[in-house]
């Protein structure tokens, strides 16, 4: 006789273990934004000689570190991990697993403040390898070959790291910064993928009355000329090369965006942030090429990326896929707003009021680190009570 039961659709898995460790946006998110919220702060009064206290590496160089592999490196780990679900339908680390993954990235952190800096460089070395070799696996197992150059990034961020390590101790004849340009670079190639595939599908989403006719040659152009201009940038090899290759970048990717129609998302918070993000992506390469022509300082062009481009795009971001996930609607309300809004002040402040008067640069810093960690103690305000708690519709994730 048949069993009847078993004609029946299975039942989806009820949930279980706790919420905030169920799937990695949730715990990575939360350290990002409590890191971009005190670390900013805490570096601008040591770099105006308001707070006597050093840091594991020299200060510069932990503020650029921290920011690049502690803060983006986070929100980076926490989407991938998180999409990689998605993308592949395997299960990702949760519970005990992502908890793990979540204290190494937090010990290296806590040790970069007080630890000798063998503890640190040990710690902070260990959590993107693993990431980038579970993510790997993953796409492998699935055959999602589309997505294996982002594992393999997360791997060479790896070895970035490690330079950056060695050369801050004197073990290579190397200069640290150029490591965490280095860095810098391989976090905008990411932010010009992604960028380059979210935007447009979340722009035609939201206004179906939008259409984006998509010119693959267009993406992949913008694409090659971004990341062989930031190489050229970075290993200083060619000036004059260096120079076109980002001119081109700025241009394609101007381009390219204006074609997925930015106007017509300033309505709408939740899209525009993204639109506004990666005009700064694109400003900051066309600054790059500026400097490379001696008309301004290179740390304009590098905050262009970092606050703006970057800084914007993982608040979108942490947004949207924290709204998404957790099943709340893909809108942005007042305190979403209110962080988009501050951190492009912070954008605004770190690079064009130094560029427009040089002698309010103290000023501007101040300024630019205030809105930039009030925009992420708002996320924490909003999003933590959401990313501690279960789904209200009882769903996993």
């Amino acid at each position: 006789m048949t069993d009847l039961a078993s004609n029946k659709t299975p039942a989806a898995p009820l949930p279980h273990g706790m919420p905030w460790l169920r799937l990695a946006f949730r715990p990575f998110y939360l350290g990002a934004a409590l890191l971009a919220a005190l670390t900013v702060p805490l570096w601008v009064a040591v770099f105006l000689g308001a707070v006597n206290w050093l840091p594991t590496p020299p200060t510069v160089l932990w503020h650029a570190h921290e920011m690049l592999f502690g803060f983006a490196i986070a929100v980076i780990v926490g989407f991938l991990m998180t999409a990689g679900k998605t993308w592949t339908g395997l299960a990702t680390p949760r519970g005990p697993a992502l908890g793990f993954l979540f204290l190494l990235w937090l010990s290296a952190r806590v040790a970069s403040l007080l630890a000798p800096y063998a503890v640190f460089a040990v710690l902070d070395l260990a959590l993107l390898p693993i990431v980038g070799l579970i993510f790997l696996r993953l796409l492998i197992r699935s055959r999602n070959w589309r997505n294996v150059p982002l594992a393999l990034i997360l791997l060479l961020l790896t070895l970035v790291n490690l330079t950056f390590h060695l050369s801050a101790n004197g073990l290579v004849e190397l200069a640290p910064m150029r490591s965490l340009y280095a860095a810098l670079g391989f976090i905008v190639i990411i932010e010009c993928v992604m960028a380059g595939r979210v935007v447009p599908f979340f722009t035609t989403s939201a206004l179906p009355n939008i259409k984006i006719i998509g010119r693959p040659w267009l993406d992949r152009s913008a694409l090659a000329a971004t990341a062989i201009g930031m190489t050229l940038w970075v290993t200083e090899w060619h000036n004059g090369l260096a120079t076109a290759a980002l001119a081109l970048a700025f241009a394609l990717n101007l381009v390219r965006q204006w074609r997925w129609h930015p106007l017509a998302t300033l309505g709408r918070p939740i899209l525009w942030i993204l639109h506004a993000s990666h005009l700064w992506l694109t400003l900051g390469l066309g600054l790059l090429a500026l400097a490379q022509l001696g008309l301004m300082p290179a740390s304009l062009g590098v905050h262009a990326l970092g606050v703006g481009a970057t800084g914007g795009l993982i608040i979108g971001m942490m947004t949207r896929t924290a709204r998404g996930h957790t099943g709340r609607p893909l809108t942005a309300d007042a305190p979403e707003l209110a962080a988009y809004v501050l951190v492009m002040i912070a954008a605004l402040l770190r690079v064009l009021l130094p560029m427009l008067a040089p002698s309010l640069y103290s000023y501007a810093l101040l300024a630019s680190a205030s809105a930039w960690s009030a925009a992420f103690l708002i996320y924490l305000w909003q999003y933590t009570p959401w990313l501690v708690s279960a789904r209200p519709d009882n769903k996993d994730g």
